[in-house]
């Protein structure tokens, strides 16, 4: 096996004088999805925050292409390679579609014009409207819009965090074949989701949540029939 884009170990984070995660463990390789899933609150944005570094951690290493990074400011971490689409879309309104995606490169004009025309190849949706505004975008075209511009630094692991948020099936499926679509391209993706069922059939791998804990681990495939993924929703 391949060695872990990120490998996460022990990770622990307290907010206040509560523990929000417990000695947090997963890994995530090259060309894979791996789905961090749980209901609301189980941690699973908290362990997002804590791999771009945005959130402080207690103890635990971070662990990015074979190096710890958890001392890192996110600054530090984006140039390393890790993309992150926070929970929200958060694409700028009043800016272009076309206008989203430069301002996520710092490459020189060329190079930056060239991850825009992948972009919108690997976004069908987004070419016909590549020069409207981000408001008059729909729920799905903004989380295309997300994505894309997550990747237009070109990442070796992006995080996602609830990108089926608000959305119809139809749409949905969209925004999924585009997250398969840049798991094909070799980019490693860690994937926070309540959608479980939805999750766990694009990603290769999984993780349960409940609770600030990692409850269960494996093959997407075997997870869907574990009790552990009933326990950590309904509490069982």
């Amino acid at each position: 096996m391949n060695a872990p884009v990120l490998d996460v170990r022990d990770l622990v984070v307290h907010h206040g004088g509560a523990t929000a995660l417990y000695g947090v463990s997963l890994e995530v390789v090259q060309g894979e999805v791996a789905a961090l899933i749980g209901a609301n609150g189980a941690g699973k944005s908290t362990v997002l925050r804590a791999v771009i570094g945005t959130e402080s951690i207690a103890s635990g290493t971070i662990i990015f292409d074979g190096t710890p990074i958890e001392t890192l400011p996110p600054h530090r971490r984006a140039r390393l390679g890790i993309g992150y689409s926070p929970e929200g879309r958060r694409v700028f309104p009043g800016l272009t579609v076309r206008e989203n995606l430069e301002v996520a490169c710092d490459a020189g004009r060329s190079e930056t014009l060239r991850q825009v025309d992948a972009m919108l190849e690997m976004f069908p949706s987004l070419g016909a409207k590549v020069d409207a505004a981000g408001w008059t975008l729909s729920g799905g075209q903004q989380q295309m819009l997300a994505l894309a511009r997550a990747l237009m630094r070109r990442p070796r692991l992006l995080l996602l965090d609830e990108p089926s948020l608000g959305l119809s099936p139809i749409v949905l499926e969209d925004v999924y074949a585009s997250i398969r679509r840049a798991a094909v391209s070799g980019t490693a993706i860690l994937l926070a989701e309540q959608a479980a069922a939805r999750a766990l059939a694009t990603a290769t791998s999984g993780y349960v949540m409940r609770l600030g804990r990692i409850v269960a681990r494996g093959a997407a495939s075997d997870l869907t029939s574990d009790p552990q993924l009933r326990a950590a929703y309904v509490g069982a």
